[in-house]
């Protein structure tokens, strides 16, 4: 890490380049990290009269001089959109996908099993491993995806 930082790959704008930075700072409908690589990428143009080390562009923006390096590096190796967009960042798969919340909604809404006055997360976890949907579940995970969907678990009888 302390190598990408020591030796930074220089940025040269074209006018095209920087009026496409500039507009898309100016437009506002962009996302703040978007910005804030285009911020990067106008501060660190070498073309420019007033050129700035790293650590003043990270100073400027309130961001990790690390941060800049990056940037500036993705830019000359890969390009400026490849320098404006997000990486994908590695995580696990989600377990509840379309089809499975799909059936949890339908879960929620349809008439809890006997014994019981109405579907709790732990009944509705339970449930769907029950019927194969989802190796495992939790809870809370249960609850996550409801909570996403607006459904009003809190009713007096069955439904959304």
């Amino acid at each position: 890490m302390l190598a990408v930082m020591s030796k930074p790959l220089a940025v040269h704008l074209t006018q095209q380049q920087r009026d496409e930075l500039n507009q898309l700072i100016r437009s506002g409908s962009a996302r703040a990290r978007q910005i804030t690589r285009a911020r990067i990428l106008l501060l660190a143009d070498k073309n420019q009269a007033q050129k700035r080390s790293q650590q003043q562009i990270a100073d400027a923006l309130l961001i990790s001089p690390v941060t800049v390096c990056r940037i500036c590096r993705r830019f000359a190796l890969e390009g400026m959109e490849a320098a404006l967009s997000e990486k994908p960042r590695p995580g696990k798969a989600p377990k509840i996908t379309g089809q499975v919340e799909a059936q949890l909604v339908t879960l929620a809404c349809s008439e809890p099993p006997q014994g019981h006055a109405r579907w709790t997360l732990q009944l509705l976890a339970d449930k769907l491993v029950e019927l194969n949907l989802v190796e495992s579940i939790s809870d809370v995970a249960v609850y996550k995806r409801l909570k996403k969907t607006n459904l009003s678990r809190g009713a007096s009888g069955p439904g959304a």
